[in-house]
């Protein structure tokens, strides 16, 4: 007995009935055999019912891609009920990926020109929902009648779709910018339509200079239709939480921000009202943070007065930021001031007390928020201050924001620091309080700096000795204090300090800690790696007969005569500079070739490193020119000369620049192979505000292989700091033209960015 085809109520009151999931799905299994049956069949007059039900299914998430014909049918039908049912299955199961989209192009362009409203509507909002470009470029011009009509419910619908349309194919912008104009005056448009007519102005003034020009000229009646939702309320129907159609209010502070940029008669004209916005407007409901929030980005992006930035309500201390105000005004608040900063730094340094106040608030974004804004406040004349009221906060800040904390704090200590004393002791108590949160090169920077502090080392060494007595338990503080012992540990035993307390430590003691730290189980391998060469070092640096407490040393003739030389004190190495950086990339291209071709076993390997080092103690002549094998890589290493021929030069090219963020790239072909490209790509920020959660992704076409190395961090310090580099090795052994697609994800002035470009101009250089 053939079961009959349940109707729509049924099958969703049978659906939801299912206790199980196996016997929900054994209901749908059904009834869409049913469903196909009845396609198959052809039965015009119950097409739509059953295409509801499948649209039913559809939205639980099972399969509906058999009913997309029927959409068509539907469509082509002169039933508005068909209709109905086929425009929203299409807006459901249609989409560009689809080339069944482009068959309804026909009927949609009959039915707007029917004079029937309902059916206009219909086919404008499937239009705007799956839309392709060659349908808007195919419909353009029925969809710009219809702007022009007296009803307000097909104009409003149309309004939307062209906003569509120019979003998909700009070029269209042309051919609406004329009824937009001659559909003025604004103050004759209903609420709807006029939210759309505004949103679709917004969209055509971004994208044409021709536009943006025309516009300017109703600022007049753009400030004074927001004037007057502002003081007398445009219609109480629109009012949300008290504020009057606050979605009309953000669409024209948009607008205006957009006009009034770069154009100081826009700006004047629209500076009284921004005033008056942001004094009027209630920031008691979400609906008033967002008009409020709006007009502060247009104050900052606008010609605004000074007077207006620096004295707005919503940014000053008795605003938004107090403690009073709700949490979202408050963040709305910090949000716009870590906007300007960049702009105006002066202006926004008058609230940093309450900016401090605002990192010990419990809502995790608004103390992530008040965190970057008070790293980017840090200048060379509250450097004091605000370190310590960080470190204070670093104390007790949540896990999820230590590390951007430790890395800003570092960041700033090495721009504005006053002196290398206050540096060192800035970095000890961070390394000491989050050390396991620090970014990579922290020690590396640290060691850095202390080597250069000749004065410094006696403090230092007995700074960093007694917190590594106290707790072994911070990598990067272990790692500096393993490192400082070997260098300046004979500083140490003498005690002669007198920056610090009278400290007597004893040989033993030294060397005590120094084993606590290799047999403890927290200890990393690098960690256990600068312990290790600690005790190396201190093997010829101590007095008594505890070098027998120095098993690791190697037992010939040979490193006992060299002993000294090998385990001497490390040579301050200068930093930055460009030839340092050339030197670097040559380097990096000479290893990478000597790792491609070595073959030579590890015996041979430590002969030449005896070699080596018997020729560079004595005075004998120099070694002669070395050739790519494991010899020259030790060879590079020890900075010995070496025959292979210098790179070829390859210009440098800068591929990105965007609100200060500059990504460069630089190119080096080691000789040897020819098919290796080595490309370090460096991440620059001149802005004023750091670039956090940096990451560099690349794509090379199938006839290369491309390997990423690890970047250098994932911040990039505000106002030129230290760049982050990271090298792209290339392999092209069919030496094709060579293409690079980049995608930079960052986070950047309270923003998250990405980003996805090609580079297509590689100088020829890299390739043939």
């Amino acid at each position: 007995m053939v079961v009959p085809s349940l109707k729509l109520q049924d099958l969703i009151e049978e659906i939801r009935g299912a206790k199980t999931q196996a016997q929900e799905r054994e209901v749908i299994q059904k009834e869409c055999a049913h469903i196909r049956a009845s396609f198959r069949d052809g039965d015009p007059l119950h097409r739509h019912r059953q295409l509801a039900k499948l649209l039913y299914v559809h939205m639980l998430g099972y399969p509906a891609h058999f009913g997309q014909m029927e959409c068509l049918k539907l469509i082509a039908s002169p039933r508005f009920t068909d209709k109905r049912v086929g425009y929203l299955g299409a807006m459901l199961l249609l989409d560009e990926r689809q080339d069944a989209h482009l068959l309804i192009t026909n009927s949609i362009k009959n039915d707007l020109s029917q004079g029937i409203q309902a059916v206009q509507g219909l086919a404008l909002c499937t239009l705007s929902t799956v839309g392709s470009a060659e349908m808007c470029w195919d419909l353009a011009t029925e969809v710009e009648k219809l702007l022009l009509q007296p009803g307000s419910y097909v104009r409003k619908k149309a309004v939307l779709t062209a906003v569509h349309m120019i979003r998909k194919v700009p070029e269209l912008s042309n051919i609406f910018l004329p009824p937009c104009a001659t559909g003025l005056p604004i103050p004759c448009l209903t609420s709807g339509i006029l939210l759309g007519t505004i949103t679709l102005i917004t969209e055509l003034c971004e994208r044409s200079p021709a536009a943006l020009k025309h516009f300017r000229k109703v600022v007049p009646q753009l400030v004074q239709i927001l004037r007057t939702l502002v003081m007398t309320g445009y219609s109480t129907e629109h009012s949300i939480s008290g504020v009057s159609d606050p979605f009309l209010q953000v669409q024209i502070l948009r607008l205006l921000r957009i006009l009034g940029r770069n154009h100081e008669e826009s700006s004047e004209t629209m500076n009284d009202l921004l005033a008056q916005v942001a004094t009027n407007t209630d920031t008691s409901r979400n609906a008033g943070n967002a008009v409020l929030f709006e007009t502060v980005l247009t104050i900052m992006d606008t010609r605004s007065a000074a007077g207006l930035r620096v004295s707005s309500p919503c940014l000053s201390p008795c605003g938004p930021t107090h403690q009073s105000s709700p949490t979202l005004a408050r963040y709305v608040a910090l949000t716009s001031l870590l906007r300007m900063v960049q702009s105006d730094h002066s202006a926004v340094q008058r609230h940093r007390p309450t900016v401090v106040e605002c990192l010990r608030e419990p809502d995790a974004s608004l103390s992530r928020r008040a965190l970057e804004l008070s790293l980017a406040l840090v200048n060379s004349s509250n450097v004091r201050a605000m370190t310590q009221e960080l470190q204070s906060f670093l104390e007790s800040c949540p896990p999820d924001l230590r590390a951007d904390c430790a890395s800003g704090i570092l960041l700033a200590a090495e721009r504005f620091a006053p002196t290398k004393r206050w540096h060192i002791d800035t970095i000890l108590r961070v390394l000491t309080t989050a050390g396991t949160h620090v970014r990579d090169d922290a020690v590396a920077n640290l060691t850095q700096l202390i080597g250069g502090a000749q004065e410094l080392h006696a403090y230092s060494v007995r700074r960093l000795y007694s917190a590594l007595a106290e707790d072994i338990s911070q990598q990067p503080l272990v790692q500096v204090a393993a490192w400082c012992i070997g260098e300046y540990g004979d500083l140490l035993l003498e005690g002669s300090c007198e920056e610090t307390e009278p400290l007597q430590v004893k040989e033993e003691e030294v060397l005590a800690l120094l084993e606590k730290v290799l047999q403890s189980h927290m200890s990393l391998p690098a960690t256990r790696g600068y312990a290790l060469t600690a005790l190396m070092k201190l093997s010829t640096r101590l007095r008594g007969d505890n070098n027998d407490r120095c098993p690791f040393t190697m037992d010939t003739p040979i490193f006992h005569l060299l002993r000294a030389a090998i385990l001497e004190k490390m040579p301050l190495v200068e930093r930055g500079g460009t030839q340092d950086e050339e030197a670097k990339e040559s380097k990096e291209a000479q290893l990478s070739e000597a790792a491609l071709v070595s073959t030579e076993p590890p015996a041979s390997k430590l002969l030449d490193l005896l070699d080596l080092l018997d020729s560079s103690s004595g005075a004998a002549q120099p070694p002669p020119p070395l050739e790519p094998s494991p010899g020259g890589t030790l060879g590079h290493l020890l900075d010995l000369p070496c025959a292979s021929p210098a790179p070829a030069s390859v210009p440098n090219l800068r591929v990105f620049e965007r609100e200060g963020l500059q990504l460069n790239l630089s190119f080096v072909r080691p000789p040897e192979t020819p098919a290796l490209l080595l490309i370090t790509v460096t991440a620059v920020n001149t802005s004023g505000a750091d670039v956090t959660h940096f990451v560099c992704q690349a794509a090379v076409p199938k006839s290369c292989q491309l390997q990423l190395q690890a970047p250098s961090g994932d911040t990039v310090p505000a106002q030129g700091g230290l760049p982050v580099t990271q090298l792209l090795r290339i392999f092209n052994p069919n030496k094709a033209p060579l293409r690079l697609k980049l995608r930079l994800t960052y986070h950047h002035l309270g923003q998250s960015v990405q980003e996805i470009f090609e580079v297509n101009n590689l100088p020829a250089e890299t390739w043939q």
